[in-house]
């Protein structure tokens, strides 16, 4: 899985927002400078997050934009598929269930594929944007990141690699 410069930048705009809910609107200047993001490539960002009611915006002098939800009931995996599309390097997991089935010479390739995905999947699917901002609402405690790395390892070798980066 790769996240694109637009993933990273609709996350980072998305943890600015979580930092700040329940305050004011934030101004798309404000979200731009607070994370040192290009201003007119976030306005495209922002709506396309609004246009999937994941933040909403506010015309005025108070005008900004705010997220719609909590940041606890927010999921990485929501941004990133939204913005990047599916977790997995070869497409969604039922397109690498079916090249299992398909291409029996390289069903074991695939099945490391699916493994991957399914790995990366499970830490977005369970991380929210609560989680990374530190909020009062976190609702993962950092041991349990280390607890299930040992039982898995392929999550251990993803979380080893993330870490030399």
């Amino acid at each position: 899985m790769k996240i694109s410069q637009k993933g990273l930048y609709a996350l980072q705009a998305i943890m600015t927002l979580g930092r700040r809910y329940g305050n004011e609107t934030v101004k798309i200047r404000d979200i731009a400078m607070d994370s040192d993001l290009p201003e007119k490539f976030l306005e495209l960002i922002l709506l396309e997050l609004k246009n999937a009611r994941i933040v909403e915006s506010v015309r005025g002098a108070k005008g900004g934009y705010r997220l719609r939800r909590a940041p606890a009931e927010i999921k990485l995996s929501e941004i990133i598929r939204l913005v990047d599309g599916p977790l997995a390097p070869f497409g969604d997991a039922d397109q690498l269930r079916s090249l299992i089935v398909t291409d029996p010479d390289h069903r074991a390739l695939y099945g490391v594929f699916l493994e991957v995905r399914d790995a990366a999947a499970k830490i977005l699917e369970s991380t929210t944007v609560a989680d990374i901002v530190g909020g009062a609402s976190k609702s993962r405690k950092p041991s349990r990141a280390k607890k299930r790395a040992r039982k898995d390892p392929v999550l251990s070798i993803v979380q080893k690699d993330a870490k030399s980066k």
